[in-house]
Order: structure tokens, then C-alpha cells, then sequence
């Protein structure tokens, strides 16, 4: 992708977000119709699930984004076949999860996303979070991070972990991981939020909770969008070391453990 494309891209973030917002927006009301009857489940190589409706709102996202944004490619986990002699040349790319959270979404729980990211050298410049069931649209652009809930739009500002008070934790529903008991240990108190999907992002940003502890596996398309929200509302995503969490650096989509804080 020349300069010109690039330099392009970051001086539009706020038109694009506009865009991306309704296309999230539009997959999730099509993920609502097929969670709203039954649906079939299947089982991907990987022996995760996958339903109809990951399938039907990727189908939405990518065809929106390839009419909106032509030139920029697009890494979703529903196509996520690239070879990487391809994709290492990506300096800016879509990087896609149209349901977060299928095991969620098949308990009927609610707590599932579509997640939209724009990567530009190898960090998130925009993320797009939409938890259709909530109706809670969480987003970023050049002025922070924002939640439009109920006809209203907030600005989002992430908490610092406190000294002398109960560190709120998000914790992950599906996937509750041994390391993390070890982990809470440098706090006095803390209490354990359980949320699925990449609402627990969205629960750091937005104040409701002081940090989340990533220490089990998560792939990039997992990560991107909340990564945006998050550090647009003032948070840090990083890596255990300190280093922070980048995307398209290696071959390997997974990423490390990370920690997300102010």
C-alpha cells in the first residue's frame, strides 16, 4: 500500500469510523434475527464452534468494507486462510471477529460482539465494538473512545487500579484460566467480574472495572477492536513484559498473555 493510501486513511479515522459503525450495526442486527429462532451449530478444525450467523455477518462486514475501503485488505477469522508470504506485507489492514463470543451467543447469554478493527503498523487506529443484544455500541476516533446506548452518546475514560480499594477484575466467562488466581495475588481484595467476548475491553474502558488479566489463548481478531476502545479511553494493552500487544508481526495469529490497564 503506497504512502499516499496510508496517509489517506489517517486523516479520514473519523469519516471511516461513521461507516464502520453502521456496518456493525447492520451485522448485528442479522446475527439478532438467527439468535432470535433456532440455528445449527457446527464444529471448525480448530474444534471451536461456529454457527450460521458468524457465517451471515461476516458475509456483511467484508462485503461493506471492500465497497468502502477497496484497496485495504481484510483479516477476518471466518477467512482467515491468507498465506503470510501475502499478509507480512500488509502495513494496514481490516482485521474482523463478526461474533465474539459464539460460545455466548449459543448459551443465549447476550454477551457476544462484532468486532471491527482498522491495524495500521502493526497497532489498532480504530475499533468498533457492537454488542447486539445489549444495543451498546462502543467505538473510537480522534477524540477518544465513546458508548452509543439508548439514543445517547457517553465519552469513555478508563480507571486507574487503586491502592487502598477492591481491584474490580474482568474475568473471562468461557474461559476461566488456572494462572489467574496466581496472577491476583499482588492485589489485597479484589473482586472478579465474569463477562464474555470482547466486552471485557469495553468494561475497562468504560470505567466499570480496573484491569483484565488476559492469561489464556486469544487470537488477534479477538483482541483488535476492544484493544482500540480500550486504549482510545486512556487504558494500556500490553504484553506481560510490558511490551505492547502487536498484530501482523509474525505468522502466528495468537497472541501472547496481556494485561489491560490504565
Amino acid at each position: 500500500m503506497d504512502s499516499s493510501i496510508e496517509s489517506s486513511i489517517e486523516s479520514s479515522i473519523d469519516h471511516l469510523v461513521s461507516q464502520v459503525n453502521d456496518i456493525a450495526v447492520a451485522a448485528g442486527q442479522e446475527i439478532l434475527t438467527i439468535y432470535q429462532r433456532d440455528f445449527k451449530v457446527d464444529t471448525k478444525d480448530d474444534n471451536s464452534p461456529v454457527t450460521e450467523a458468524d457465517i451471515a455477518a461476516n458475509d456483511i462486514i467484508v462485503a461493506s468494507l471492500r465497497t468502502i475501503t477497496p484497496d485495504i485488505p481484510i483479516l477476518s477469522e471466518e477467512g482467515a486462510s491468507i498465506p503470510w508470504d501475502e499478509r507480512k506485507q500488509w502495513q494496514t489492514f481490516w482485521l474482523v471477529d463478526p461474533l465474539d463470543g459464539t460460545k455466548e451467543f449459543i448459551k443465549r447469554n447476550g454477551e457476544f460482539t462484532v468486532n471491527i478493527a482498522l491495524i495500521h503498523n502493526q497497532q489498532p487506529i480504530l475499533g468498533v465494538v457492537y454488542a447486539p443484544v445489549l444495543d451498546k455500541l462502543y467505538y473510537t476516533n480522534t477524540d477518544g473512545a465513546f458508548l452509543l446506548h439508548g439514543g445517547e452518546t457517553v465519552k469513555l475514560a478508563a480507571l486507574p487500579i487503586p491502592n487502598d480499594e477492591v481491584v474490580k477484575v474482568v474475568g473471562s466467562r468461557s474461559h476461566a484460566s488456572p494462572e489467574m488466581a496466581l496472577y491476583l495475588a499482588r492485589y489485597k481484595e479484589t473482586d472478579i467480574i465474569p463477562v464474555g467476548s470482547s466486552l471485557k475491553f469495553c468494561l475497562i474502558a468504560e470505567g466499570s472495572a480496573h484491569c483484565y488479566p488476559r492469561l489464556g489463548p486469544t487470537c488477534w481478531w479477538d483482541t483488535g477492536a476492544g484493544h482500540a476502545v480500550a486504549c482510545a479511553a486512556g487504558a494500556k494493552v500490553v504484553q506481560l513484559d510490558g511490551s505492547p500487544l502487536l498484530y501482523n508481526h509474525q505468522e502466528s495469529v495468537l497472541n501472547p498473555f496481556f494485561v489491560v490497564a490504565k
